[in-house]
């Protein structure tokens, strides 16, 4: 019996959810923290030094709780968050792709902190009336790369559910999340993370091609969680005084590079010309086997300009982008969406991505057969890599674009910042 050919997995659209101007927020959000009475100076000034160093700009968006006088989140709050970012962006991605309701099959939500009964899921299927035999999966705790999991589920599902659409959405809740104790490991959440979501739709309907932007080519996903480092690296838990928050060790930076190592490797092996293969090889033979032991030998880097036209990495934070550039080698203009990102929306979690991909449509660089790189990483460890191949030239700016109205303005110049003091370094 011949194997089945797998069905070819498109991405339709997309879209990402930008809140009111009432949610912006400047970087010196530390003032109206100092205004809720929960801190010392000294835990302050850590986190504004934190803050300095990790990319931020002027005008991301925290929830509408923190507009109050005093913090004194309730469930109704949470919840209102998470409403705003879903219903946004699915709103926008029916509207944008005229794809009825009744027509989407497989639902997938991920927020990892937030967790309501019912799921979100249900939220969903109760707003929108999907159709009672829909497949859903409610995705929690897996941190940052939740989305691209989500995005490699979808994947297998449409391989077995012909002419059908998955509806993916990846948000975040930090409404009553704030860490409010002074333990440095866990203040970091309090520095980064800001509201955002997204809404991406899949098709395997092979009379959708010409109206699909992307096809999925390649999705990569690796997990540590087997070693207690990297399951450990990134917790949720109670400090000493019983405050709750992520607690993120020193051993952070190793988890991720033991993660992410092996996740490229198996990319490099797919998409990599034989030429890049032989030369990272050859590297690898004169490194291991050492035949002269005084011989200093530097690693390979492989090319991946000539493979990838936009590497989109979770933005984790601006030390997280500057190693990721100087382990790939990527110029500073492929790392421009993500700077940008980090810049104007913050660490928006596993929805981060997505605006990334937003920006270079925005800039209008996504040109017919172009390779689009998505990589993103969290707790675990995990990390996960999608390629994508452009269906079509991405050239206009649509009013659902996050970017509407304001590309221009971008790319701004990132001011030489401090970096952040190795003894209170997260990331470190």
């Amino acid at each position: 019996m011949t194997k089945k050919a797998s069905c070819r997995v498109y991405l339709v659209d997309f879209t990402c959810y930008k809140p009111p101007i009432s949610q912006m927020c400047s970087k010196e959000f530390v003032k109206k923290l100092r205004q809720f009475g929960f801190y010392s100076e000294e835990t302050l000034d850590y986190m504004t030094k934190v803050l300095e160093g990790c990319g931020l700009g002027d005008s991301t968006y925290f929830p509408e709780i923190f507009s109050q006088q005093t913090y004194n989140p309730s469930i109704n709050h949470a919840r209102r968050e998470v409403e705003k970012t879903i219903f946004g962006s699915v709103d926008m991605l029916l509207a944008k792709t005229g794809v009825r309701c009744e027509d989407i099959g497989i639902l997938i939500v991920n927020c990892t902190i937030h967790n309501s009964v019912s799921s979100l899921c249900s939220m969903i299927v109760n707003r929108y009336k999907l159709r009672e035999n829909i497949i859903t999966y409610n995705l929690v705790g897996m941190g940052c790369s939740a989305g691209l999991r989500a995005i490699g589920l979808a994947q297998q599902l449409l391989q077995v559910h012909l002419n059908s659409y998955a509806l993916i959405v990846s948000t975040e809740g930090i409404t009553d999340n704030l860490y409010r104790g002074k333990d440095r490991s866990k203040l970091l959440q309090n520095c980064v993370f800001r509201v955002g979501g997204a809404a991406i739709l899949l098709s395997n309907h092979p009379s959708d091609i010409k109206k699909c932007k992307y096809e999925l080519v390649h999705a990569i996903h690796t997990n540590t969680s087997r070693l207690d480092r990297s399951y450990k690296c990134v917790c949720r838990e109670e400090d000493e005084a019983g405050m709750v928050g992520i607690n993120i060790n020193k051993d952070l930076i190793t988890a991720a590079i033991d993660t992410i190592k092996p996740n490229v490797t198996i990319l490099s092996y797919l998409i990599l010309p034989l030429k890049e293969k032989l030369k990272y090889l050859l590297n690898y033979i004169k490194i291991n086997i050492k035949i002269i032991p005084s011989m200093s030998i530097k690693p390979y880097i492989p090319n991946y300009n000539g493979v990838i036209d936009h590497f989109l990495p979770h933005v984790g934070g601006k030390p997280v982008l500057d190693e990721l550039q100087r382990t790939l080698g990527f110029s500073d203009t492929v790392m421009e969406a993500s700077r940008m990102t980090l810049y104007r929306y913050g660490n928006t979690s596993s929805s981060s991505i997505w605006y990334e991909l937003a920006y270079v449509e925005a800039k209008g660089r996504v040109k017919k057969g172009n390779q689009v790189w998505q990589m993103a990483f969290g707790s675990g460890f995990k990390c996960s890599s999608l390629i994508w191949r452009a269906m079509k030239t991405v050239n206009y700016l649509d009013r659902h674009n996050p970017w509407m109205n304001e590309i221009g303005e971008y790319p701004v110049v990132l001011k030489d910042c401090e970096p952040i003091p190795d003894d209170i370094n997260p990331f470190k």
